[in-house]
């Protein structure tokens, strides 16, 4: 019961429609997670199972923090890893969150940065 009532969640219905648009396009994701204090996102090859690049508001090059700033400095650090990585084409997966605020200015930073999606 409680897996079901987990399926049928708002956040995860709309994070698994937003990932199966993303997986379709065949291309690598730019996958983000937001919690209350932080920002994090990471690079994936999904017919790998592997994830490229990393970053974080917690890495110590990001003096902002997890608010909008940090998110853009985020943004713009993932941009220059996965560069460095080869890639330079991602798709952008929100996941179950919305294009506002901190997830735009990750999105802003790292197009700024480079990374093209």
């Amino acid at each position: 019961m409680a897996l079901k009532r987990y399926e049928n969640n708002g956040a995860v219905r709309r994070a698994r429609k937003v990932r199966s648009r993303v997986k379709a396009s065949g291309r690598l994701r730019l996958s983000i997670f937001r919690s209350a204090r932080h920002v994090y996102a990471q690079v994936i090859d999904d017919a790998n199972g592997t994830t490229l690049a990393a970053a974080s508001s917690l890495d110590a090059s990001v003096k902002a923090g997890g608010n909008k700033t940090g998110a853009e400095a985020v943004g713009k650090l993932i941009a220059e890893r996965a560069l460095e990585a080869g890639v330079s084409v991602v798709a952008f997966d929100r996941g179950r969150f919305a294009y506002h605020g901190r997830v735009q200015a990750l999105a802003e930073g790292a197009r700024a940065a480079g990374l093209k999606f």
